[in-house]
């Protein structure tokens, strides 16, 4: 009996190699920050972003399905003046949504809870590249050499829970861009 245990194990071992394998042909999907600043408006400072996503298969797959896709974008905002260094940071939660039953996508502020509607997935992508996230009074008015930076991500805490595992461990489901950086400039 300990025999077919032993054999029952290696079986499953390889198994989970030969999916392994399969899994590395998926590749990733790709998220890339193309321009970030802070801007001041009349109701107050807002992040705008610029932002190309391309969801893979398995991602692309989730969402048509009604699996919300939801990213993180963590800003952190370095300033030095003559009272010091200070740190400010903020997080946010931009929930990607496809509702079958109406056929609408939504994108979703976590923060605001401010929701855009759209007919197709390719005009929810695109309102990616004009992002504009609203942030508290502090960041209205950064001084000159403030330096940030905002990393962005696939959230896969977000996601159900029988995703969270293959999210962590499979190619597929690395999602990440690289960190953003800039200087605010006089202007």
């Amino acid at each position: 009996m300990h025999g077919w245990k032993r054999l029952a194990s290696v079986a499953c071992v390889l198994g989970l190699l030969a999916g392994c394998d399969a899994l590395r042909e998926q590749a990733p999907g790709r998220l890339v920050v193309r321009d970030a600043q802070v801007v001041s408006t009349a109701d107050g400072a807002q992040l705008a972003l610029a932002i190309d996503l391309q969801l893979n298969g398995p991602m692309s797959d989730a969402l048509e399905h009604g699996i919300p896709i939801t990213l993180r974008v963590d800003l952190r905002v370095d300033l030095r003046g003559d009272a010091g260094a200070s740190v400010w940071t903020d997080r946010r939660h931009v929930e990607l949504r496809y509702f079958p039953l109406s056929r609408r996508y939504q994108l979703r502020d976590g923060a605001s809870g401010t929701v855009r509607s759209f007919a197709a997935s390719g005009y929810l992508i695109d309102a990616l590249a004009a992002l504009r996230l609203p942030l508290p009074g502090e960041f209205a008015h950064l001084p000159v050499g403030t330096h940030l930076r905002v990393a962005i991500g696939l959230d896969h805490a977000a996601l159900p829970g029988a995703l969270r595992l293959p999210a962590i461990l499979e190619p597929a489901w690395r999602l990440k861009a690289p960190e953003f950086e800039w200087t605010v400039a006089a202007g």
